[in-house]
């Protein structure tokens, strides 16, 4: 009996304990505002997007197909974006146009080696989309970036073998027009919405 009223009188002084307001221990950050313990949270900040006018079930199949590919080269133009600033960061410090050359053969093997079969996978309208992404995270064509970094005739060689394919390095980006379905697309991506 005398053990019963120990452990009583103990989770009872405990309670106590636990819910007076001076004791009280929060593992996020606070602030006390009029007396009164305010949580501080970093709430992200929702993005909403208007519902995408989808008529018909082919329309909403291409739609589908086409969220399906924004998703798979989004990420290669974020990585062709991000390198490109490395690379050029690199380029400047080098003072000979024989060494830099060098550096960017180097650099396309490295490249190769890594993505090589990954890329050589993606399907026609993958490509079409990585030339547009590319376009976006850099600001410049994929034609306008083989000639600053390879040269004017190794561009023109890669333009020629491209429209060969049927497929154009100097196509840009357009977000407010003809790809203002590829921007929502990247933009709910980057939004962590698809």
């Amino acid at each position: 009996m005398n053990k019963g009223i120990l452990l009583f009188v103990s989770i009872f002084l405990c309670q106590i304990a636990v819910f007076s307001q001076d004791t009280v221990k929060s593992a996020l950050p606070n602030q006390i505002l009029d007396g009164d313990t305010l949580a501080l949270v970093d709430v992200r900040p929702v993005v909403i997007f208007p519902p995408v006018a989808i008529s018909g079930k082919r329309a909403s199949v291409r739609y589908d197909k086409l969220v399906y590919n924004v998703k798979k080269v989004y990420p290669y133009a974020k990585l062709a974006g991000n390198q490109l600033s490395v690379y050029k960061n690199i380029l400047d410090t080098i003072p000979t146009e024989n060494a830099r050359k060098l550096f960017m053969k180097k650099a396309e093997k490295e490249l190769e080696k890594q993505f090589g079969d990954e890329i050589k996978d993606l399907t026609f309208s993958q490509g079409k989309i990585l030339i547009k992404l590319i376009y976006r995270e850099t600001g410049n064509s994929t034609f306008d970036i083989v000639k600053q970094l390879r040269g004017g005739f190794t561009a023109f060689i890669w333009q020629t073998l491209a429209k060969i394919f049927g497929y154009d390095l100097k196509t840009d980006y357009d977000p407010g027009g003809n790809d203002q379905a590829i921007e929502q697309i990247v933009l709910m991506i980057e939004a962590g919405a698809i």
